[in-house]
């Protein structure tokens, strides 16, 4: 069994904003518009954290990204243990389902966490991991994936095929920039991306998200 420890040093990490010009950020969990309802614990600041390893390979994507007319947009980057453990006393506990037509429909509160949507151990507390979307630099506007984020069902898989020809190739067209450069995916989440060369693979971090 691979030990993990958890780590409070947040001296590898950089702020997106300062390191990647033009990046949009939406830091969700900051907000009360997210799959819980409220501001996550943790969240001090809405910026998005990475590595410095993840952010230059993200500065890369979004180079390649800026030259066929598109910005990145953050949703989520680095997340502290204890936003995390907020989720699981959410589903465990909270009998709160005020966000569920918003962002899982068609589960109950359980089956995030059976189906992977949810984690109780997180790899974006690795500080690799990312979530995040295109904006069209013409309209100004997200590009329309099939579904919005975070949304967990089956409509958010990337290779769902129950979206339009155009949808499902603008979620090619993140992913695939996202694997050219050293990005891997999950299979529930067209937006979530870890570094495959992570520099933490078993440390957690626990500071909070917070301008650097």
């Amino acid at each position: 069994m691979i030990e993990t420890k958890i780590e409070n040093n947040s001296a590898g990490f950089v702020a997106l904003g300062e390191y990647i010009p033009g990046i949009v950020q939406e830091i969700r969990y900051y907000s009360t518009y997210n799959f819980v309802g409220e501001r996550i614990n943790g969240y001090e600041a809405p910026c998005a954290l990475l590595t410095i390893e993840a952010a230059r390979a993200l500065q890369t994507v979004a180079g390649e990204l800026n030259v066929q007319g598109y910005r990145l947009k953050i949703f989520d980057a680095y997340r502290p243990v204890r936003a995390v453990k907020h989720f699981v006393l959410w589903g465990i506990e909270d009998t709160d389902i005020r966000m569920k037509p918003y962002f899982y429909p068609e589960l109950e509160k359980q089956q995030l966490f059976i189906e992977g949507y949810i984690a109780s151990r997180s790899s974006h507390s690795r500080g690799s991991t990312v979530d995040l979307t295109l904006l069209d630099m013409a309209t100004g506007k997200e590009v329309d994936m099939g579904s919005p984020f975070d949304y967990f069902g089956d409509a958010s898989h990337p290779d769902y095929r129950g979206i339009t020809d155009e949808q499902y190739d603008n979620r090619m067209i993140l992913r695939e920039a996202m694997l050219r450069n050293g990005f891997l995916p999950i299979d529930c989440e067209w937006w979530h991306f870890t570094l495959a060369d992570e520099p933490y693979p078993n440390t957690y971090f626990e500071f909070p998200v917070t301008f650097l």
